[in-house]
C-alpha cells in the first residue's frame, strides 16, 4: 500500500470518458422520462401521472435516500468509530414497511399529493399546510441538500481536483437540467438507472478493497493500529490532541454499544432512531411522493419491500469500505494534526470524509471510477417544492380502515413540534455522520 500516491486524481482517458458517458445516460433518461407523462397537470408532474410500477418505486425511494452524503459519511463515520452508524440504515429495514402497510392507505383513502394537503384536509385551514410547507424547504435546503451537494463536491474534488464550490455549482446546474423540467418521473426512472450504478459500483470497490488488505480477518485485525504516524500538536499553547482523537475505539466492531460510554449508545440506536425514522419515512414529502406514484396499493408495498432488502447492504458497502480506507490511509483519512488536515483534504477538523472517495481514485481500475459512486444529483427540491403546490379540493369525509387508530397516528408525525424534534435528530445525524472532530482546545486557566 506504500505505493500509492497521497493525492490521486482522475487524469486517464477512460475514466474521463467513463465519467462524460454517465453523465449523458443520466440526463438522456430524463429527458425520454419528460416525453412518457403528462406534465402539464399538478398529478403528471408531481406524481408521475400514478403509473410507476413497484421496482422504479423501491430503486427510486432507495436512491432519493442513498446519496453521496452516504458514502460520504458512512464511511467517514465507519473509518473513525466502527460499525455502528449501520444502525441508522438496518432500522430502515423495519420503518419502510410501516411507510407501505399503515400510512400510504392514509394517504391515498384521503387522496392527497403533497404532505400539506394532508395537514390541510385532516385539521382544516392554511396556516399549518403553509407552516409545514416552509419548514419543509428550511430542513431541505440547510440540512439534506447542502450535505449532498457538499459530498458530491468532496467526490470531484478528489477525483479531478477542481475547487469544491465550482463542483457544487456544476452539480447544481446539471441536476435542475432534468428535475425541474421532467417533474418525478424523470427523477424516478433517472433514479432507477443510479440505484443500479449505486449496487454495482459499490460492490466492485467493496471487493477491491477487501482484496487489498486481505480480507474480513485482516480488516479485524488490522483496525485497531490504524494509527496516523504524526498526532502531535503544532501549537500546543492553542489546542492539544488526547489519544482517543486519533486511537481506533475499542468498541469499533459493535453495533450495540454502552448506554453510559458509547457514542451511539444501545438505547438510542433501537429506540431514538425509530422515532426520526418513522418521520423520515413514512411523512418526509420526498419519500412519500414516490409511494404515491405507483400505480396501485400493491406496487407500493413491493417497493417497499425492495428498497427494505436494498437497505442491508450500506453496512457492507460504504461502512466497512470506510474502514479499510483508515488501514490504508492513516495519515490521510486519519489525520488529527490540523495542519496536516488543512494541506490534506482543506478541512482542520478531521479528513475521515475523504475515506470513500480515497478508495475510489486509488483502488478502483481504470474505466471504472464513477460506477463507485452516485453523483450527488439531489432532486429534493422539485420534490419540497412540491409541497408549496396542490389542488383545490372538496373536503370530502375519509373513509379509513381502523379509525380509532388512524384518527392520531398520521397527525401525530405531522405534529409541528414532533416534526421539528425529529427532524433534527434525523439531520443531526447526517451531520455528524459528515464531520470528525478531532481537535480538542486547551484549558486554560488565569
Amino acid at each position: 500500500m506504500d505505493n500509492i500516491s497521497n493525492r490521486v486524481t482522475i487524469s486517464n482517458a477512460a475514466d474521463i470518458s467513463v465519467i462524460v458517458g454517465y453523465f449523458l445516460v443520466v440526463l438522456s433518461v430524463g429527458v425520454w422520462s419528460m416525453f412518457r407523462t403528462n406534465r402539464g397537470t399538478v398529478g403528471g408532474y408531481f406524481l408521475a401521472g400514478r403509473s410507476m410500477s413497484w421496482w422504479p418505486v423501491g430503486a427510486s425511494l432507495f436512491a432519493s435516500n442513498i446519496g453521496s452524503g452516504h458514502f460520504v459519511g458512512l464511511a467517514g463515520t465507519g473509518a473513525a468509530s466502527g460499525i455502528a452508524v449501520g444502525g441508522f440504515e438496518w432500522n430502515a429495514l423495519f420503518t419502510v414497511l410501516l411507510l407501505g402497510w399503515l400510512f400510504v392507505p392514509v394517504y391515498l383513502t384521503a387522496g392527497v399529493i403533497t404532505m400539506p394537503q394532508y395537514l390541510k384536509k385532516r385539521f382544516g385551514g392554511t396556516r399549518i399546510s403553509l407552516y409545514l410547507s416552509v419548514v419543509s424547504l428550511f430542513l431541505y435546503i440547510f440540512t439534506k441538500i447542502s450535505v449532498d451537494m457538499f459530498s458530491g463536491a468532496v467526490f470531484i474534488q478528489q477525483a479531478l481536483g477542481w475547487n469544491i464550490y465550482l463542483s457544487v455549482i456544476a452539480l447544481l446546474i446539471i441536476t435542475a437540467v432534468y428535475t425541474v423540467t421532467g417533474g418525478l418521473a424523470a427523477l424516478m426512472y433517472t433514479d432507477t438507472v443510479q440505484t443500479f450504478v449505486i449496487i454495482a459500483g459499490a460492490f466492485a470497490l467493496a471487493g477491491f478493497s477487501f482484496a487489498e488488505i486481505g480480507g474480513y480477518g485482516a480488516l479485524l485485525a488490522k483496525y485497531s493500529s490504524a494509527v496516523p504516524h504524526n498526532y502531535t500538536s503544532l501549537d500546543p499553547q492553542r489546542y492539544n490532541i488526547s489519544s482517543q482523537c486519533y486511537t481506533p475505539r475499542q468498541d469499533a466492531f459493535s453495533l450495540l454499544r454502552d448506554p453510559t460510554t458509547g457514542d451511539l449508545p444501545w438505547p438510542g440506536v433501537l429506540f431514538g432512531i425509530s422515532v426520526s425514522g418513522i418521520w423520515y419515512w413514512c411523512s418526509d414529502q420526498v419519500i412519500v411522493q414516490r409511494c404515491l406514484a405507483a400505480r396501485s396499493l400493491t406496487h407500493v408495498k413491493a417497493g417497499c419491500i425492495l428498497c427494505g432488502y436494498l437497505k442491508l447492504l450500506p453496512m457492507f458497502l460504504m461502512v466497512f469500505p470506510g474502514m479499510i480506507s483508515r488501514i490504508l490511509f492513516p495519515d490521510e483519512v486519519g489525520c488529527v494534526v490540523p495542519e496536516d488536515c488543512k494541506r490534506i483534504c482543506e478541512t482542520e477538523v478531521g479528513c475521515s470524509n475523504i475515506a470513500y472517495p480515497k478508495l475510489v481514485v486509488t483502488i478502483m481500475p481504470s474505466g471504472s471510477f464513477l460506477g463507485a459512486d452516485r453523483w450527488s444529483g439531489d432532486g429534493s427540491v422539485p420534490n419540497v417544492t412540491g409541497v408549496l403546490v396542490w389542488h383545490r379540493q372538496l373536503h370530502l369525509p375519509l373513509s379509513v380502515p381502523f379509525p380509532a387508530v388512524w384518527d392520531s397516528l398520521p397527525a401525530l408525525c405531522h405534529h409541528p413540534i414532533l416534526l421539528y424534534i425529529s427532524a433534527t435528530c434525523k439531520y443531526s445525524s447526517r451531520l455528524y455522520e459528515c464531520s470528525d472532530c478531532r481537535v480538542h482546545e486547551t484549558n486554560r486557566t488565569q
